[in-house]
Formats: C-alpha cells, structure tokens, sequence
C-alpha cells in the first residue's frame, strides 16, 4: 500500500505540494494527473525519500522510504530515466543497485532481457536515446522485484511498439496484485492505461476515481445528423451551445438525447442519428484543472 498522508513541501517561498492527502491501492493502475508545475513530480521524490516533506508523509507499507530495511525489495521507481552514470554500461549500473540490495547479479541479465535491452548491456548509458533509457529505468525499477512501483512519465521516448509493450506490461503487474503509480501528461494514454485516476493542481488534490467515474460525470455533447439541420440548428442555438460539424451533422452541448429528439418531433424535423458522446478523459482533466494551470494560453487580440 502506497499512503500519502496530508503531505506538504514548500521550496523557499514555494509551495509544491498543499496538504495532499490519498492512498494508491494494490491490484490496479493508477494514473497520477495534473498540469505542469502541479506537484507530481515532487510527490514522487517526497515518496522515495529524494525530498524531505515540509508536513506530513508518504509511506510505503506503513514505513517511509528511509526506514526499509531492502527498499528495492518493496518498491521500484523510475523517476528520471537520464540520472545515470553516463560512462557505466546498462549492466554495471544495475549491478551496482544491485549490490546495494544483495540482490543477485544473475537478475540483471534477466530484467535486461524481460525491457529488451540485453543486447546493448555493455554498452555507456551516456550513449542510450531517451527510449532505451527509459527501458533502462524499468529495469532498475523490476531489480529487486517489488510489490510497488513508480513511474514519472515513462513513455517519454518511446516508439507506439514500446507505449504499447509497456501499457501491457502495467496490467500485467497490477494483475499480479501490485501497486502500479503512473505519472503521465499523455490523457489518450492515461484514458487506455489506467484503471483508477487521481487528479491535483497547485500542489492540490481535485478529485479521484475511475475513467468511467470522471467521463460519466462530465457533460458531453450529442451528434445529432437531419437534412434539415440548418432548421433544427436555429431552433437549438437560441440556448444551446451547437457546432456545425458538416452539412447534416451537429453537436450539442446542454441537452440531452430525449430533450433533442422531442424537440425535432414537435417541429416535424426527422433525425437520422441522435448519439450521446461521453465526455474524453482529456476534457475532463482541462475542465478540472482550468483553475489550476500555471502558465494558461489566452488569446488577446492582436494590434494590426
């Protein structure tokens, strides 16, 4: 279990994380959201004793990072995937976190072969694209074969092969019972990859749950397809946001299917599709975290 318990730190006269407080369950994926600048990457180093909280903690199993007595045996994390010793080769690096763990060399090999990089172990790191740096990472992540794992923005890199290997390879941890905590800004991916979704901003928690929670509750838009839509347009603008989509196509936003249909009946307008669309975990995310964004794009009118 992986407990962030009211957890605050301040840098100087910033304050990176606000009295966040959740816990990240075994057995699932869980997609750690927000815009840049909202404190993920800070949680994540506060968790792995890279950083020391202001307030409160995060604990892994009951205990702070520091007080494990074999912290790669429980917990993996791939924070950074270029803070490496450019001139160590991919094996040295981890046999030296290997070491650090008692944990046996003949591991190495094996989770070099399992990310696909066993045939450039002995090449310098310093070397490694980003891709296969982020493989690397994973790597050191799986060393002590933990039950909790971390990752920030891991498929930074990597070709749609890699995003997709590693999205398979997200569930087939979780469904081994473990604790998988993903930081990502890709919401497509996100969308696809997780099962649960915690959101902060400004440091903040927003709001937490399921995909299927967060779409459900957001307000999407109707296809609606007429040959009189030019006819059905006016009717519904009045009140309505409507967008033209193309010649017989709208969508709607404030109505519902049945308000629309009974609308078009009572005009004597036919329909030819009336479709509910559900609301994308990406514009769910922009709309939760609109007060949060810390440099948003405006458009000012520009002087001619």
């Amino acid at each position: 279990m992986l407990k962030v318990d009211h957890l605050s730190k301040q840098y100087h006269d910033t304050l990176a994380i606000n009295d966040l407080d959740f816990e990240v369950k075994p057995g699932v994926v869980t997609g750690f959201l927000g815009p840049n600048g909202s404190g993920k990457s800070t949680t994540m180093r506060v968790i792995m004793g890279l950083d020391r909280p202001t307030k409160g903690r995060a604990t892994i199993n009951g205990k702070v990072y520091a007080d494990l007595e074999s912290p790669l045996r429980e917990v993996g994390a791939l924070l950074d995937a270029k803070s490496l010793n450019p001139q160590r080769s991919a094996r040295n690096h981890l046999r030296a976190l290997a070491a650090s763990n008692k944990i046996p060399f003949a591991r190495v090999d094996a989770v070099l072969e399992f990310v696909g990089i066993a045939s450039v172990a002995n090449k310098k790191v310093g070397g490694f694209s980003l891709g296969m740096s982020q493989r690397l990472g994973i790597a050191g992540a799986l060393l002590g074969d933990p039950g909790i794992l971390l990752f920030d923005e891991p498929v930074n890199g990597l070709d749609p092969e890699g995003i997709r290997w590693i999205r398979e390879f997200f569930r087939s941890l979780a469904s081994e019972g473990r604790t998988v905590f993903v930081s990502s800004h890709l919401m497509s991916e996100m969308a696809v990859s997780a099962d649960q979704i915690i959101v902060i901003g400004r440091g903040r928690f927003i709001t937490a749950g399921s995909v299927d929670e967060l779409t459900a509750s957001a307000t999407g838009t109707v296809l609606v397809r007429s040959n009189s839509s030019d006819r059905l347009r006016s009717l519904l603008t009045a009140a309505r946001q409507v967008e033209v989509l193309n010649d017989d196509a709208l969508s709607v936003t404030g109505l519902s299917c049945e308000a629309i249909g009974e609308l078009a009946f009572a005009n004597g307008i036919a329909l030819h599709e009336l479709t509910p669309q559900r609301a994308s975990l990406e514009e769910v995310f922009m709309d939760l975290t609109a007060d949060s964004v810390e440099y948003g794009h405006h458009n000012p009118e520009l002087a001619s």
